[in-house]
């Protein structure tokens, strides 16, 4: 059966999240005058990044709201007790400095004018729908989307067969008429061909070296890539010859 949608994660696939983070947190942590416990700007992002991901596994298992795990990021990277006003106030200032490094990857806008006449196009994202309905206004993508799904409401997160389901529900597809499109290979890829979806798993920078193998996602390096395992044309030339 032919794939007919592409459901697409957003941090670190269409949005370059690594990226504004850093930048975002570096001119934050300047402001904040907090860099003299660290001996670089880099040893600092480096534990930035190992409490977000910490948190953000606690929020995906439900072990935390979407809030309360931005409360406790505040406060395990500080390591003081701080109130839920001092906590939100003291990420709402880093927020602002993230939003200022906001970007699209470059290879995103091709790719999606590549498969906007071919395919069908929506989000499922680890999430919440208030910062990413927002964040793909302010990016200039949002209505290249139908839909736009996100674990906090859905109730469900990847890796669980769930999720990946309710973004085929949504679409009225069988799972197997539906691609979909993220940078993690176990939440993401592993987690899309499970649930019986055609798995792209974009790997950018080449982090890691082990192949799924057979029945697992395919994985990529560009999303210029992408069209072709869709088999969709290209745009850039003739038709692809992918089988």
């Amino acid at each position: 059966m032919s794939i007919r949608a592409v459901v697409w994660d957003v941090d670190d696939t269409l949005f370059d999240y690594t990226a504004a983070d850093r930048a975002g947190m570096r001119g934050h942590l300047l402001a904040e005058g907090l860099l003299d416990g660290y001996d670089s700007v880099e040893q600092a992002l480096v534990r930035w990044r190992r409490v977000t991901d910490a948190q953000w596994a606690r929020f995906s298992a439900g072990e935390a709201t979407f809030q309360g795990q931005r409360r406790d990021r505040v406060r395990v990277f500080l390591g003081t007790e701080l109130t839920d006003a001092e906590a939100d106030e003291w990420f709402e200032r880093y927020i602002g400095h993230y939003e200022a490094a906001w970007a699209l990857f470059p290879d995103v806008l091709p790719a999606l004018d590549a498969l906007a006449a071919s395919h069908r196009h929506a989000v499922l994202s680890n999430s919440s729908l208030t910062v990413q309905d927002r964040k793909l206004r302010v990016l200039g993508v949002h209505d290249r989307f139908e839909t736009i799904l996100c674990a906090a409401e859905l109730g469900v997160s990847k890796p669980e067969a769930g999720a990946f389901h309710a973004a085929c529900a949504a679409l009225d597809l069988a799972p197997n008429q539906v691609a979909y499109v993220g940078d993690h290979p176990e939440i993401d890829g592993r987690g899309a061909a499970d649930a019986g979806l055609l798995s792209v798993w974009i790997d950018r920078d080449g982090a890691y070296t082990s192949d799924d193998g057979p029945g697992g996602p395919r994985r990529i390096a560009s999303l210029a890539e992408l069209p072709a395992i869709l088999g969709a044309d290209t745009r850039f030339g003739a038709p692809s010859t992918f089988r």
